[in-house]
Order: structure tokens, then sequence, then C-alpha cells
């Protein structure tokens, strides 16, 4: 529409990966996309031969979907299938974790900036809106034992 604004994402939710331009917002959309994915959120994080690579953190749609190696393994490749077919491979995350929680406020704003931190090996910040400290500790523990799919 001529005249009007829309304000369609916001910088900080763009990563550069390899010289591509990429929304973190894209990848989400593309990875929820996918049936067995209940919730996610994308974030990028340094990498020395990228720049930034993306990172997702998946809530699966059925607790037990992620519950063996085999089954993270698996799901973890339909994820990368989808985002190659929707974005290509330079959308797809160089690592994803599966989790039962994202951190959220009380209103229910996803705190990637939370999320980043704690890639990054960066204190988290403050925590006083958080809405459920344990998506927090779950998010560490996967970071801590290096268990993307």
């Amino acid at each position: 529409m001529q005249g009007y604004y829309f304000i369609l994402g916001r910088t900080d939710d763009v990563i550069n990966v390899a010289g591509h331009r990429l929304g973190t917002r894209e990848i989400e959309e593309s990875i929820a996309a996918h049936p067995a994915v209940a919730e996610v959120a994308v974030v990028g994080v340094a990498d020395a031969l990228k720049g930034q690579a993306a990172v997702a953190f998946v809530v699966p749609r059925q607790a037990d979907a992620a519950a063996s190696e085999t089954a993270r393994a698996e799901l973890a490749a339909g994820i990368a299938a989808q985002v190659d077919q929707r974005l290509g491979a330079i959308g797809r995350p160089q690592a994803v974790y599966f989790v039962t929680a994202l951190p959220k406020t009380r209103s229910g704003k996803l705190l990637r900036r939370v999320i980043q931190a704690l890639c990054e090996g960066r204190e988290p910040g403050d925590l006083t809106t958080l809405e459920d400290p344990a998506a927090v500790a779950q998010i560490q523990a996967c970071l801590a034992a290096r268990l993307p799919a």
C-alpha cells in the first residue's frame, strides 16, 4: 500500500551467514512448518568460519519425538530438509537442540537475547521477567553437554 510503512522484523533478528543476510524469523517459520515441531527459536551465534551461524532450539509436538538419540537425529534431519526446501542450504541451522520449553516472559514473549547469550557463553543478563527458570537451565544443560540433534 502506498504511503504506509510495515514493520516486518528487527535488524537484530538478521544474521549474516557466510555473506548471506538471513532473517531468523524466516528460519523459524520454515522449521515451525514441520509437523513434529510445536515451537522454535532461532538465534545467530558467532562463528569463526561463517561470521554467524543459526542455532535452533525446538520444542517437539510430542515429548517422545526426541527421546532417543536416533529420534533426535531423524527429527533434525527432517528439519534440515524442511529448511533446505524452503530457504536453501544456507538457512540450515548449524545445530538443533531439543528442549521441553523455551525461555519466555510472563507475558509470553520469547527471550531470544537470553538464548543467544547462553549460546555465546555470556551472562544472560536480567532474568526478572522470566516465567520459567527451568527453561534457561535446560538450555544451559544442552549447551554444556553439546547435545544437538
